[in-house]
């Protein structure tokens, strides 16, 4: 069984751990992380999009110049772009990096956040919209012929694309846990997001978008993708050490920290979270710490689940076996990206990547799961250090 991994630019050095608070474009620094990524043994990064930063089409193009093989996922709320001009954008990166373009849907999971950029539809409004805007990318993207659309959320007459994706169409991700999410993800995503729950969790979450694609007619599902933020170390003991310094720096009792829970209020409004992921990562938090193997949730808490925030804690090879736990319930797509972005990619990329995917080559091998152990990173050469 074949699996991928997932992480997310960082256009400079700021991020959770140093609280540098920039938000220039670092160019220099943008290229060395891109690389780094590479190099590492990440297969796609993932471009986000909020209200007050940067373009993203126009940083996954500067990553695709900087690399050969990676592939920059973008993130796109439907309101800030009309789907045809979507399709071309989408087509035009597809183009100029070779095939490697694809699309992250966000409906919006915050009616504070979609009312900064003028959306005043409700959560279900907005993924009808989703789906129609879906539709539309993929018509767009197939049709040779000048052709009409007559939807509830778009409308347009005679339009045609001489812009093709490289492969004749761009993967489309779609992510969320509510029942919209499911039923669009089930029926139109080639890959469904989730963030980091209890196995037995996720595996209930699987089964919804799975369902929902049966119904829809498909004769296959959308792959799968989780997203953790590891804390990992040499030792069980050093790891922990470590994951109880950052949630200190999540909470804001380190000495000049700024609390990231504000933010996430700010980001969600005075009401907390609106969307249903976040309140099941802060459901699942309050009933435990440590679920399973490594999953800890009180970094969830400590930022108000605003966005992927469960962590995976533990050795390199403690934490392998974790995300080996969820490949083995049907994760096709591994998202790791760290607290500390550039150091904890390099940790990844030298200690834990090359884990997993020794396992999974010795079960392709034999056909028998082996025991996970760590390679010597001295074999892992061409890696960007921190």
């Amino acid at each position: 069984m074949s699996v991928e991994f997932i992480s997310a630019i960082n256009v400079n050095p700021a991020n959770e751990i140093n609280r540098l608070g920039r938000f220039d474009i670092d160019v220099p620094y943008l290229k060395r992380y891109s690389r780094l990524l590479e190099d590492g043994g990440f297969d796609y990064t993932l471009v986000p999009y909020g209200s007050p930063g940067h373009d993203p089409f126009t940083i996954a193009s500067a990553v695709t110049q900087y690399t050969e093989r990676i592939k920059p996922i973008v993130a796109l709320r439907p309101n800030t772009l009309y789907p045809t001009v979507a399709a071309k954008a989408l087509a035009t990166l597809d183009q100029l990096s070779g095939g490697r373009a694809v699309v992250h849907f966000i409906a919006g999971g915050s009616d504070h956040e979609q009312l900064r950029e003028g959306d005043t539809l409700d959560k279900v409004s907005r993924y009808e919209r989703q789906e129609e805007y879906i539709r539309i990318l993929r018509r767009v993207w197939s049709e040779t012929e000048p052709f009409d659309h007559e939807g509830k959320y778009y409308r347009f007459k005679d339009f045609v694309s001489r812009v093709r994706p490289v492969n004749g169409t761009v993967p489309v991700s779609v992510g969320g846990s509510s029942d919209e999410a499911y039923r669009v993800g089930g029926a139109l995503g080639d890959i469904f997001g989730l963030w980091g729950e209890p196995l037995a969790e996720t595996a209930q979450q699987i089964s919804r978008f799975s369902e929902e694609a049966r119904k829809a007619g498909r004769s296959d599902v959308p792959r799968t993708w989780v997203t953790f933020r590891p804390i990992i170390a040499p030792t069980e003991e050093l790891a922990w050490e470590k994951a109880h310094r950052t949630l200190e720096v999540l909470k804001g009792t380190t000495q000049g920290a700024k609390s990231l829970w504000s933010q996430a209020k700010n980001w969600n409004g005075p009401e907390g979270p609106a969307n249903v992921g976040s309140q099941r990562l802060l459901e699942i938090a309050s009933k435990k710490d440590l679920h399973d193997r490594a999953l800890w949730t009180p970094t969830a808490t400590a930022t108000g689940a605003a966005g992927a925030s469960t962590a995976l804690v533990g050795s390199y090879e403690t934490v392998a076996a974790a995300i080996l736990d969820y490949i083995d319930l049907g994760a096709d797509l591994i998202s790791i990206r760290g607290y500390d972005n550039l150091n904890d990619a390099v940790d990844y990329g030298r200690y834990l990547i090359p884990l997993v995917r020794q396992e999974l080559a010795h079960r392709e091998a034999t056909g028998e799961r082996g025991t996970v152990v760590r390679q010597d990173p001295l074999e892992n050469s061409g890696l960007v250090t921190s």
